[in-house]
């Protein structure tokens, strides 16, 4: 017998189990197993074609529809085969002496596994879906004798080994394996009706019917749900154990002298969350909040009234920017906002003020050197910064406040460099990406979530249209006149590509054939010679240097250029109220949390805001189904389910994974959301009880097993 931490090789021998490990990264005994199959075809029903996707490595169940052999124009042998499900067809393709043997073996009527690379070939209505030289394994040698049920498991493949492998080995293994003592308490798997591990691991990867597969499903959603719960309410009792420094502010300090001055009015939504982190910053306990709210609900007011508070109270606040423009643009901001109170030991400066400093890589030395002794003095109580804060020569007088704002931008060690130097400071995290509150549950389970809805006045509307190219190519030109329009009016309009586009970004056509994605580079000159000849046009993107990116910045906010075309730099934080257009060229290329995160640069003032989402997507496709779904709606929350939908569960758990497999392999975020809510419930009573697992050791190796014992510490860090 074998145990789920077994390497491999002590079940299936040095040469599987290293393709294994090559192909998938599969390595132990446990990792196999929890290798689920990705879908199971019937027997007698074959895996519909139409939800394939090019570029994919595909395994299907077919039947041969006809076959064929002829020489192609170069003398070659070259073998068609035909397979159908009834409703589409896909075409193999053998070149080469060996073309007729597989037309041999593949005649009509041959039912089978197929398996590789699926491309697109030929022009127009005529193109077909393709395997060149695909694996295949049919007739006597398609050995379906190991699966005693109806339901035959395909599993997520490589080029170098296929799904009917990957089931042989997982049959071998399922003969041999002890699963051990089970991870889940006897009283949860009672209280849910839950079947032991073993069984269900030997059912969802041989099921003899769709009831079994259910109830082995339900048995390892829970699984990877209350390992992941307990690992967040670890992390939470642990942080409640903290000891802080509270922040209580003071009267008549900065905070006061900015509320009193500053000419915005506060939202209810805004006062709320404001209350909310006076209580917590008050606390001996570190604050760890997670702010979220729709694009242009205030923010980062509201973070800088926090930070305020901090100073006030003797300390330093430190905000981490992911880009260098957002750095920037963040510290422009709050010396704007602030004024006199911005301007400590300046000609001008109020009686009571601070500093604003600014970090970032490419500042120029003089400029650093001054920015890295006020922070370290406490000259600067407001420190913005990108990645540069985070290095060993940074220092802080006595950093209080952390926070970070696009929080998903960066990974955990990077937060961790940043809190580390201070004694136990309050963090605060800020995303303007809606978090749909099953994710909010799994992957910020341990932060207390506050959320700000509602838009400050003056706010204007913001339409949205799809341009669709392939129906109507002459909408692209009216996009245009909108443009100039906007201009004439004397305001301002973005233009975003997917592509910056020069000799080092030369663009390939994709594995469908298309064309590359619009670049910024390419671009430009053609609108300026072009629909938008004789208005001032500029570039923005992430190559460029930082005088040049942050120049072009401010010569837009400014009026000095009228048009900026740009790639995501401009994604977030980005404020120039005159800015009412925006035009993003292959729309479906991006994805629909970074279409709201770029429309909600314009319309940021008294004026409407207009998005044209251009697309050569075909109506029906996915990607043209996700822009009308931005089209269709301003509300955050909603596109982000609506994203969520379209991603993979690992890149929502990008800050609870370090770059290895997500653990998530059967939980569903929007679909599981009683099971999340259960395991977090039953975790909670767990952690509390017994905070180590030290009554639940099999519990414990189980958080191990998935998680690893680096990432273990890596969770602990944020």
């Amino acid at each position: 017998m074998v145990a789920l931490t077994d390497p491999l090789v002590t079940a299936l021998g040095d040469r599987s189990a290293a393709a294994l490990d090559k192909a998938l990264g599969l390595r132990t005994v446990g990792d196999l197993l929890h290798h689920y199959p990705h879908r199971y075809a019937e027997r007698g029903r074959l895996t519909p074609l139409d939800s394939l996707e090019v570029g994919d490595f595909v395994t299907i169940v077919g039947r041969v529809e006809r076959s064929s052999t002829r020489t192609s124009r170069n003398g070659k042998k070259l073998a068609e085969v035909v397979v159908t499900d009834g409703r589409g067809e896909l075409t193999l393709t053998f070149f080469g002496y060996s073309a007729p043997h597989h037309a041999g073996k593949l005649r009509a009527g041959t039912s089978g596994l197929f398996s590789g690379k699926l491309t697109r070939f030929g022009n127009g209505p005529s193109r077909v879906w393709q395997l060149t030289h695909p694996d295949y394994e049919v007739g006597e040698g398609f050995d379906v004798s190991g699966f005693t049920g109806e339901l035959l498991p395909v599993y997520p493949a490589a080029a170098a080994f296929s799904s009917w492998n990957i089931a042989k080995a997982v049959r071998l293994v399922l003969d041999v394996v002890d699963a051990g003592d089970d991870p889940l308490p006897p009283a949860i798997l009672a209280a849910h009706d839950l079947l032991p591990l073993g069984e269900a691991l030997r059912l969802v990867h041989r099921p003899p019917s769709k009831e079994h597969l259910e109830q082995a499903r339900a048995r390892l959603k829970w699984d990877e749900a209350l390992v992941l719960q307990t690992v967040l309410m670890q992390r939470r009792h642990a942080a409640q154990r903290q000891a802080g420094v509270p922040r209580h502010g003071r009267d008549g300090g900065l905070l006061d002298a900015f509320d009193a001055a500053s000419p915005f009015s506060l939202t209810a939504g805004q006062q709320e969350v404001g209350e909310a982190l006076t209580r917590e910053l008050a606390s001996p306990r570190p604050m760890h909040r997670l702010l979220q709210g729709e694009v242009g609900s205030g923010k980062t007011l509201v973070a800088l009234r926090a930070m305020l508070r901090v100073v006030d109270s003797g300390g330093q606040a430190a905000l981490l920017a992911p880009t260098e423009v957002l750095a920037q643009q963040h510290a422009r901001s709050l010396r704007a906002l602030l004024g006199p109170l911005a301007q400590a030991g300046e000609l001008g400066g109020a009686e009571q003020a601070t500093r604003v400093a600014l970090l970032t890589g490419s500042l120029p030395a003089a400029a650093r050197r001054r920015a890295l002794i006020e922070a370290a003095s406490g000259e600067a109580g407001l420190v913005v910064g990108t990645h540069a804060l985070l290095s060993e020569g940074v220092q802080f007088a006595d950093l209080g406040l952390v926070v970070v704002d696009e929080q998903h931008r960066f990974g955990v060690e990077q937060r961790e460099a940043l809190r580390a130097k201070g004694t136990a400071p309050h963090v605060l995290v800020m995303t303007a990406t809606p978090i749909p509150r099953t994710v909010a549950m799994t992957v910020y389970g341990d932060l207390e979530v506050l959320t700000l809805r509602e838009l400050p006045a003056g706010r204007s509307p913001i339409a949205s249209h799809v341009v669709p190219l392939a129906e109507h190519p002459q909408w692209v030109e009216r996009a245009w006149q909108r443009v100039r329009e906007a201009v004439g009016e004397g305001r301002r309009a973005f233009v975003v590509c997917p592509r910056v586009g020069d000799a080092d970004d030369p663009g390939q056509p994709d594995a469908d054939g298309r064309r590359p994605p619009v670049a910024v580079e390419e671009l430009a000159p053609l609108l300026q010679d072009g629909p938008l000849a004789g208005l001032r046009v500029g570039v923005l993107h992430g190559r460029m240097p930082t005088g040049a990116k942050d120049d072009a910045m401010q010569r837009f906010a400014a009026g000095d250029l009228e048009v900026l075309v740009a790639t995501t730099v401009i994604e977030v934080g980005v404020d120039v109220p005159e800015a009412t257009v925006m035009v993003v060229m292959d729309a479906e290329r991006f994805g629909v949390s970074q279409l709201h995160q770029l429309r909600g640069r314009v319309g940021r003032g008294r004026h409407a805001g207009l998005c044209l989402l251009v697309t050569e997507a075909p109506e029906g496709s996915p990607g043209r189904q996700r822009l009308e779904a931005v089209a269709a709606t301003t509300d955050g929350f909603a596109l982000s389910r609506v994203d969520l939908e379209t991603r993979r569960e690992g890149d929502v758990l990008g800050t609870l994974q370090s770059g290895g497999r997500t653990s998530l392999r059967m939980l569903q975020l929007l679909r599981d959301e009683d099971v999340i809510r259960a395991a977090r419930e039953a975790a909670e009573a767990l952690v509390e009880d017994d905070p180590d697992l030290e009554a639940h050791p099999a519990l414990a190796a189980a958080v191990d097993a998935v998680l690893h014992p680096v990432d273990t510490a890596y969770l602990e860090k944020t």
